[in-house]
C-alpha cells in the first residue's frame, strides 16, 4: 500500500481554507493542541480515487512568516519545518483568495523562497469573476513556478481537480528558472509585477458588498443591526427549541421508568433511574437550545459578518480598555471561555490581551445555557409580550446582555490600574460578504453536539454518579424520619453551607449541586436532579421535571431564590478547565487567583441584591 500523503494548508485568514479542509474531510477530522502551546490544529483525512489515504493539516492563518502573535509562529514553524511531529509534509497547499492576490500573494512567495514543495489552491475564482476580475491562471503558474488548481470551496467546486492533482503529485519545488519574467526587488514589489502580467481588472466595484457595509459598519445602523441580530437568536433559542426538549425530556422520563421496573434492588434501582438517567437526562434536554445558538454564531462567522462586528465596537471597546480585536477571542468564548482565552493569543498587545482574559468568562458561554433555560422555564411565564416577543427569550437575552456590559465595566476599572495607557490601532482585513457553507455550518454544529454529548457522557456522567454515592450514603438512622438525603454525607456539607448563602436566598440543596458545578457549570442542572430526585417523598414529585419541582410543591424556590441564582451563574467561575486555561496560558496562579476572587466576589454581591430587592418587591 502506498504512504499516506502528508499536505498542509496553509493561507491568509479569511482565504476559505475551512471550507475546503471540510469539503475535503467532512467529518473525518479531529481538533488538539500542539504541545507546549494552546493554538489548535485541524487534522483530517481522506482517501483519493487511486485508493492512497491523505492526511490533511489545517494551519492557522498567517499573513506572513515573520510572525507577530503565537498562531502565526505555529505556522512558520511548521513550514520552516521546527516542529518535529510536523516536518515530512510532502506538500503545502497554499490556498489564496483570488479577489485579494494583493494581499495573499505575499505568503506565497515567502514560502516559495523555503524551497517547499508547492501546489498552489486559487479559492473563491466565482467571486473573482462576478467582480469583472480575469485571472491567467496558466500564466500566474509560469510567474511562480508552481501548479495551479482553481476552487470555490464553499460551493465543492473545483476539489475534484484538486483530488486529483494530489493523485498525480502534481505539486512541485518552485523553480523560477521556468519562468519567462525575472522578478526582483521586494516581495511587494514581485507581486506588483505578477498581478500587472496575469491580471486583468475591469472596473467593477463590489456593490454586494459596499451597499451592506453601508448598513453594518453604519455608526447607528450597525449597531442597531447587531443588537437585532442579537435580540432574534435569543428568541429562536426558546421559541424554535421547545418542541424538540420537550421530546427528549419525555424520552428520558419514559426512559427511567422502563428501567426502573427491571431493578429490584432499591439501591441500584436510584443508581440508575435517578443518578444516571436523572442526571444525564436533564442536561441532554438543552443540547437543542445550544445548536440554536451556535448555528447563528457559525452562519455569521461563514458570512463575512464577524470582522465587521469587531471593527463596529473597536471605539466602545477601546473605552473600555480594550480593542476590536478581543471581539472574536470573547465571542467564542459564548461557545466557551477556554477557546476563547486561547484565542486572545492573536492579540499582539499584552496589556490588552490580559484585559480579555480577565473578562472572557463573564460571556455567557453554552455550559450556562442548561441552567438558564431550567430556571427561566422554572420562573418565567412562556407568554408573549407586545404581541410578538416571548417573555423567556427576552429574559435571556437580558442575562447575555448582563454579562456584556459587567465585562465592559469591568475592563474600564482594570483600565485605571494599568501603567500602559497607549493607544494601538485597530488594522484588520474585512473579507467580502458571502454566503455561508451549509456543509461547513454542518460540520460545525456536529463537533458542538459531540463536544456536548462528550461532557454529559464524561465528566457529567461520572459526577452524577458520585453525587448520587454522597447523597444516598450513610443511610438513615433507625427510625429517621427526614428524607434520606439529610443524613447523607451531600445533606451535611448542604446543611454546614447554607449559612453562607441563606442571604443569597440558597437552599441546602442549591449549596450541594453548587460543589460539582465547579467542574463545569452545567453539572449544576444534572445535580440538582440527582438531589431532589432523592429528596422527593412521594412518588408523584418522583416522576416531575426538575424545573416543575423547583417551582411547584413543597420543595419549590421562591422567585427571588430562583432570580438570586441566575446572577449568581453570570459571574461565579464555575469551570476548573477555565481557570487551569488563564494558568496555561498567563503562567501566574497570582493572576488565576485574582480572577478567582474577584468572579467569586461579584457573584455573591449581585445575587445578594438580586436577593433582597426582589424579596422586598416580590415577597
Amino acid at each position: 500500500m502506498s504512504e499516506t500523503l502528508r499536505v498542509a494548508l496553509v493561507g491568509n485568514p479569511n482565504c476559505g481554507k475551512t471550507s475546503l479542509f471540510n469539503h475535503l474531510t467532512g467529518t473525518r477530522q479531529k481538533v488538539a493542541n500542539y504541545a507546549g502551546v494552546t493554538v489548535e490544529r485541524k487534522v483530517g483525512s481522506f482517501t483519493l480515487a487511486s485508493g492512497r489515504a491523505v492526511r490533511v493539516l489545517d494551519l492557522p492563518g498567517a499573513y506572513s512568516l515573520d510572525a507577530t502573535s503565537p498562531d502565526e509562529a505555529i505556522t512558520r514553524d511548521v513550514v520552516l519545518g521546527k516542529i518535529a511531529e510536523e516536518q515530512d509534509q510532502h506538500a503545502f497547499l497554499c490556498v489564496v483568495d483570488a479577489t485579494n492576490l494583493k494581499l495573499h500573494l505575499g505568503l506565497v512567495l515567502e514560502i516559495i523562497a523555503q524551497g517547499k514543495p508547492i501546489l498552489l489552491v486559487l479559492n473563491m475564482m466565482d467571486e473573482a469573476r462576478r467582480r469583472g476580475m480575469q485571472i491567467n491562471t496558466e500564466k500566474l503558474s509560469q510567474r511562480l513556478g508552481v501548479p495551479i488548481v482553481e476552487t470555490v470551496a464553499v460551493r465543492n467546486a473545483g476539489i475534484e481537480n484538486l483530488m486529483g492533482a494530489l493523485d498525480q503529485e502534481k505539486f512541485r519545488t518552485p523553480n523560477f528558472e521556468l519562468s519567462d519574467v525575472i522578478l526582483t526587488g521586494s516581495n511587494h514589489d514581485k507581486v506588483s509585477q505578477i498581478l500587472r502580467d496575469v491580471v486583468i481588472f475591469v472596473d467593477q466595484e463590489d456593490k454586494r458588498t459596499d451597499f451592506l457595509d453601508k448598513i453594518f459598519l453604519h455608526p447607528i445602523l450597525g449597531l442597531a443591526s447587531l443588537a437585532l441580530m442579537m435580540f432574534v437568536v435569543f428568541q429562536a433559542v426558546f421559541a424554535w427549541a421547545e418542541p424538540i426538549m420537550t421530546r427528549i425530556e419525555d424520552s428520558f422520563a419514559w426512559l427511567g421508568e422502563f428501567v426502573g421496573q427491571f431493578i429490584s434492588h432499591p439501591l441500584l434501582n436510584s443508581l440508575v433511574v435517578d443518578g444516571i438517567i436523572a442526571g444525564a437526562g436533564g442536561v441532554v434536554v438543552f443540547l437543542p437550545q445550544i445548536l440554536i445558538l451556535f448555528f447563528f454564531i457559525l452562519v455569521l462567522e461563514e458570512s463575512g459578518y464577524l470582522p465587521r462586528a469587531a471593527f463596529l465596537l473597536d471605539k466602545l471597546m477601546f473605552k473600555a480598555g480594550l480593542s476590536g480585536r478581543s471581539f472574536i477571542p470573547l465571542l467564542s468564548s459564548f461557545a466557551c471561555a477556554v477557546p476563547g482565552i486561547m484565542a486572545t493569543r492573536s492579540i499582539s498587545d499584552p496589556r490588552d490581551r490580559l484585559t480579555t482574559i480577565f473578562v472572557a468568562p463573564l460571556m455567557t458561554c453554552s455550559a450556562r445555557l442548561p441552567v438558564y433555560a431550567l430556571l427561566i422555564a422554572a420562573f418565567i411565564p412562556s407568554q408573549t409580550v407586545w404581541g410578538f416577543l416571548n417573555l423567556q427569550g427576552l429574559v435571556l437575552f437580558g442575562l447575555y446582555m448582563s454579562g456584556i456590559v459587567s465585562a465592559l465595566i469591568v475592563a474600564t476599572v482594570l483600565k485605571f490600574f494599568q501603567k500602559d495607557k497607549s493607544e494601538h490601532a485597530l488594522l484588520m482585513e474585512l473579507p467580502s460578504y458571502r454566503i455561508p457553507d451549509i456543509k461547513s455550518v454542518w460540520i460545525g454544529l456536529l463537533d458542538r453536539a459531540k463536544i456536548f454529548l462528550k461532557r454529559v457522557g464524561g465528566i457529567i456522567f461520572a459526577l452524577s454518579i458520585l453525587l448520587w454515592f454522597l447523597c444516598t450514603f450513610p443511610q438513615p438512622p433507625e427510625g429517621g424520619t427526614l428524607p434520606a438525603i439529610d443524613y447523607s454525607f451531600a445533606g451535611m456539607l448542604g446543611h454546614l453551607m447554607q449559612p453562607i448563602f441563606a442571604p443569597l436566598g440558597f437552599n441546602w440543596q442549591i449549596c450541594i449541586a453548587l460543589i460539582p458545578a465547579m467542574a463545569a457549570r452545567e453539572v449544576l442542572v444534572a445535580s440538582l436532579g440527582v438531589v431532589y430526585a432523592l429528596s422527593a417523598t412521594d412518588e408523584d414529585a418522583v416522576t416531575q421535571g426538575l424545573s416543575q419541582i423547583i417551582s411547584q410543591g413543597d420543595l419549590s424556590w421562591s422567585l427571588a431564590t430562583g432570580l438570586s441564582l441566575l446572577v449568581w451563574f453570570i459571574y461565579a467561575p464555575h469551570c476548573l478547565a477555565t481557570l487551569a486555561t488563564v494558568k496555561r496560558e498567563t503562567g501566574s496562579w497570582k493572576t488565576v487567583a485574582g480572577m478567582t476572587a474577584y468572579l467569586f466576589g461579584l457573584a455573591y454581591l449581585m445575587s445578594f441584591l438580586t436577593y433582597q430587592i426582589a424579596t422586598h418587591y416580590f415577597g
